[in-house]
């Protein structure tokens, strides 16, 4: 297991992101605005990687480049 990870979000940042459910934007960005999500409301690296079946290497490079 790594370093824990931690991203920190406003509140408008949150709805920014929560948002983007319903616009026309690619999977893969739906998919990385819902790690950063998950992660700000405290979900950890290896559960976010099992709920959407990634690895945490995966996972990683999502939160810490948001």
């Amino acid at each position: 297991m790594g370093v824990r990870i931690r991203v920190l979000l406003t509140r408008e940042q949150d709805q920014t992101l929560l948002n983007l459910r319903t616009a026309y934007v690619p999977q893969k960005v739906l998919d990385r605005a819902e790690v950063i999500r998950l992660n700000a409301h405290g979900w950890y690296v290896e559960r976010i990687a099992a709920h959407f079946h990634w690895t945490s290497q995966t996972v990683r490079p999502c939160i810490r480049c948001h």
